[in-house]
């Protein structure tokens, strides 16, 4: 029937923000939208469809054949795998078109070189796509260098800026560091303490408080750390917190820190930038696309990434200007709405 919304199935982690968000963008879209997870999680309006969990990365070569009778029950129009040596793998067993696939980060830019069957695994999944989107300009060309059938297109995850605005810089008080990234081994947390050890040891009459979002399995290991670096009182573990969580302590700092080993487009730091934030992140080729050189630190290098963080921290004046610069950017070209409506578009060009 003509009234009948056009039907999207992704493969997704339903605990997941990115995906939840994408899966309410679409709805809100005219879509019907289900999921089929491994990592499930309530979301209102999406039918959820639930595969046996995953504890080990070889699970998800056992998890074809329940993907596929969920995938063929659903009978949806369009199905899209997000993160392609996991949801992608499923994807391409399912067989079913239009098949569209999101890569993450990791999953392209890490994974197939851990092994040479893992890189000739994520060649057979790209060439199983009818279109394929990555984050970052990076992201979009290790994806062209498996030569896929499908044309690629640069899609981000996009700020809500309705949510993500600008606080009066004059209202921050002392000096707030933030970091909205997951405490897993990538994000480099344990680096980002020991460079704000340092910043206090040469700025010791300076008030200084980090912020720490995202929670993750390395929470004992870093409250560890930030006890024996005597840091327990500067040092606040938020966790995860949602969208109004996050921006409320985003109002009360001036830097954000993300500085991963291995990133996309990184969503944390566009909601930063949002705000109003100077940010320091790792010199990475998706963070040269949206920042300038001098916020940019090698990974793994708390000296270096003290030294800048104590360049801002220093000059209040040079700080709040990078930070209306990253605002500035965002407005112009980071509007999750303007990157949805894009995907929505695509989407229907793929519809018969």
């Amino acid at each position: 029937m003509a009234d009948t919304p056009p039907h999207l199935c992704l493969l997704g982690d339903a605990n997941s923000p990115h995906t939840r968000r994408w899966a309410l963008e679409m709805r809100a879209r005219g879509w019907r939208v289900s999921l089929v997870t491994a990592r499930p999680e309530p979301l209102d309006g999406v039918e959820q469809r639930i595969l046996p969990p995953v504890r080990r990365q070889a699970d998800w070569l056992l998890r074809a054949g329940a993907a596929r009778r969920h995938v063929r029950a659903l009978a949806p129009d369009i199905v899209h795998a997000h993160y392609l040596t996991s949801y992608g793998y499923l994807a391409a067993r399912c067989d079913r078109h239009p098949l569209v696939m999101t890569a993450w980060g990791s999953d392209l830019l890490v994974t197939p070189h851990t092994r040479p069957w893992m890189r000739w695994l994520t060649g057979w999944i790209l060439r199983r796509a009818d279109l394929l989107t990555g984050d970052s300009a990076s992201l979009v060309e290790a994806a062209r260098q498996y030569q896929p059938r499908a044309p690629v297109h640069e899609i981000h995850w996009g700020v809500d800026r309705t949510r993500f605005t600008p606080a009066p810089w004059e209202h921050k008080d002392g000096l707030h560091i933030v970091s909205l990234r997951a405490w897993e081994p990538n994000y480099q947390i344990a680096t980002l303490i020991e460079a704000f050890a340092l910043l206090r040891q040469q700025l010791p009459g300076m008030p200084l408080q980090l912020h720490l979002l995202g929670g993750g399995a390395l929470e004992p290991t870093l409250r560890a750390q930030v006890q024996e670096l005597g840091l327990v009182p500067s040092v606040t573990f938020h966790g995860r917190l949602d969208d109004a969580g996050m921006a409320a302590v985003l109002a009360r700092c001036k830097i954000s820190v993300s500085a991963p080993a291995s990133d996309a487009t990184s969503v944390a730091m566009l909601e930063s930038m949002a705000c109003g934030l100077a940010v320091v992140a790792s010199d990475l080729p998706a963070n040269r696309q949206w920042i300038t050189p001098e916020v940019l630190v090698p990974a793994g290098d708390a000296p270096a990434l003290a030294q800048v963080l104590q360049r801002l921290a220093s000059d209040d004046a040079q700080a709040r200007q990078a930070g209306e610069r990253n605002a500035e950017r965002i407005a112009l070209d980071g509007d999750r709405k303007a990157q949805m409506d894009r995907m929505d578009r695509l989407y229907r060009e793929l519809l018969p």
